[in-house]
């Protein structure tokens, strides 16, 4: 069931926040009922990002081998065109 608290839950209700992140479910705060944040626990941030920072290590390798650099248009009109062939 997704979490919806308010940002002062965060203060008041620690240990309810703690237990449901501990359980693998997000918490989403609001702030004047607009959402603010998202609490994850490490595993699940962990999780979502994992891979990401290889990933961005091995781009950057790549680029300091080759010169050429690309527009922005050239990048997601070649990522369009891929993805509408």
């Amino acid at each position: 069931m997704i979490q919806i608290r308010p940002v002062s839950d965060l203060r008041n209700k620690f240990p309810d926040i703690e237990r449901i992140v501990n359980e693998g479910e997000p918490v989403y705060l609001t702030k004047n009922g607009y959402g603010a944040m998202v609490v994850l626990s490490l595993d699940m941030y962990s999780r979502l990002t994992n891979g990401a920072e290889e990933v961005l290590d091995e781009a950057d390798r790549k680029a300091e081998k080759d010169s050429r650099r690309m527009t922005h248009e050239e990048v997601f009109g070649s990522l369009r065109r891929e993805i509408n062939a």
